[in-house]
């Protein structure tokens, strides 16, 4: 492996950003022409009776399942959000093997029920898919959780991606990531600033980042237009990481 091709998107439950249709399966065949071969993804539901009830073209199957079917092998899901009918939360989708993954929940009242998932893929990359809170005091809580758990688990000086959807409205916390944890940020390498991703209809949020230490990288874009823009509320954001020797 000499560059990782990563793709981060939060799929909106399946939802369009208007939640009137659900678009599960055009989001499948969106994310498999990107060809990544590691996805991060959050609100990814595990299961919700009262859709299977309802809802037109509801998937049986999780949608992780769903989502990764013969493409990506390897897969692993963080179970967040918990209800009486069902849960949804964030997933990792691999071309590489999983040798092992945690979810770390991060939530700090109940009406925001949040988590990190870690996990480990061969060649030795750490990888962690994030989906922080609304609120800037709970995101700063959540950013010192994230850092306790890769003091704790993550080998220092180890390959590591951190993607997601950071709700970073006023960019206070990208300072922390470069500045603290000593990451870089796909689109500000390439682009020199970070990608607006919500609302998809017409982006003007910095919202999603890809984070990274041990890489370079090579290429970064935000998945904005058609078909995208008619899908979940957030655009994706694609990066090339060639990793550093």
């Amino acid at each position: 492996m000499s560059v990782l091709r990563v793709l981060s998107y939060n799929v909106h439950k399946g939802f369009c950003s208007a939640n009137r249709q659900f678009l599960l399966k055009q989001i499948r065949e969106s994310v498999r022409r990107v060809d990544a071969e590691v996805v991060f993804l959050q609100e990814v539901v595990g299961k919700n009776s009262r859709h299977e009830a309802r809802v037109e073209g509801w998937v049986d199957e999780h949608q992780l399942e769903f989502l990764a079917d013969s493409v990506w092998p390897h897969f692993s899901y963080g179970k967040n959000a918990v209800y009486d009918h069902g849960h949804h939360g964030n997933a990792i989708l691999s071309k590489y093997p999983i040798i092992d993954s945690q979810n770390v929940d991060i939530s700090l009242y109940p009406r925001s029920q949040r988590g990190l998932l870690l996990s480990l893929i061969e060649p030795g990359i750490y990888i962690i898919c994030v989906h922080m809170g609304l609120l800037g005091w709970e995101r700063h809580q959540q950013f010192k959780r994230l850092m306790a758990v890769i003091d704790e688990k993550v080998p220092a000086g180890a390959p590591l991606i951190i993607a997601g959807d950071f709700n970073d409205w006023s960019g206070s916390l990208h300072l922390r990531f470069t500045h603290t944890l000593k990451l870089r940020e796909a689109s500000v390498q390439v682009t020199g600033k970070l990608a607006k991703t919500f609302p998809a209809k017409r982006p003007v949020l910095r919202l999603d980042r890809i984070y990274y230490r041990g890489f370079n990288a090579v290429a970064a874009k935000r998945l904005s237009g058609e078909p995208w823009r008619s899908l979940s509320d957030h655009c994706g954001l694609y990066a090339e990481l060639e990793m550093q020797l």
